[in-house]
C-alpha cells in the first residue's frame, strides 16, 4: 500500500537544520503516525511522502514556505511587564498563551529590560530550512472515524 490521502503513514525521522544540528528524533521512541492529506504534518514534509511504501527510506529539505513559514517581525513585540500580572518574575523562554485577533496563539518571552517585555510569536522553527531523514513503518487504511476527526487514533480507537 502506498501512502496517499485518508491512509495513516506511521515513519521514524530525524530531523536537522541546515548545520546539522538534531532538531528531533523519533529515536527511542515509536513511529510518528499522521492522517495523510489532513494537514496534520508540515506541507513540504507531506508532499514528499505521497507514494512512499513501508521501508522506504528518503532524505528530504523543507524550505520555510512549505514548513513553519518565514519569520515575521510583525510578530514581535515589546509590552509592559504590567500585563503580566500574576507572574511573580517574568524570564527569557517563558511561554504565554495571548489572545489575538486569529485566536489563542502561544508567544515566547525573548527579552526582559527593565519593565518591558519582549515576545515573540513566530513558531521557533519558522524562517528555516527543515531537513528531514525518514523511514516509512507502516501504511494502512484509515479508519471512517479517523477520518471523521481528521487524525490519527492509538491500537484501541479513540484517544481524546
Amino acid at each position: 500500500m502506498t501512502i496517499s490521502d485518508n491512509s495513516v503513514a506511521s515513519f521514524h525521522y530525524t530531523l536537522t537544520d541546515s548545520s546539522g544540528q538534531v532538531l528531533d528524533s523519533s529515536e527511542g521512541k515509536e513511529p510518528l503516525s499522521y492522517l495523510h492529506g489532513a494537514g496534520n504534518i508540515i506541507p513540504g514534509l507531506e508532499k514528499h511522502l505521497a507514494g512512499k511504501t513501508v521501508g522506504d527510506k528518503l532524505s528530504v529539505s523543507v524550505p520555510p514556505a512549505e514548513a513553519y513559514g518565514e519569520r515575521d517581525e510583525r510578530m514581535v513585540q515589546e509590552l509592559p511587564a504590567s500585563m503580566f500580572s500574576g507572574v511573580d518574575k517574568i524570564e527569557a523562554g517563558m511561554e504565554f498563551h495571548a489572545q489575538t485577533e486569529q485566536g489563542t496563539q502561544i508567544v515566547k518571552v525573548s527579552s526582559v529590560e527593565g519593565d518591558t517585555v519582549t515576545v515573540d510569536g513566530n513558531h521557533p522553527l519558522a524562517g528555516m530550512s527543515l531537513n528531514f531523514d525518514v523511514e516509512i513503518t507502516d501504511v494502512r487504511d484509515a479508519t471512517q472515524e479517523e477520518k471523521d476527526h481528521g487524525h490519527v487514533h492509538g491500537p484501541g480507537g479513540h484517544e481524546h
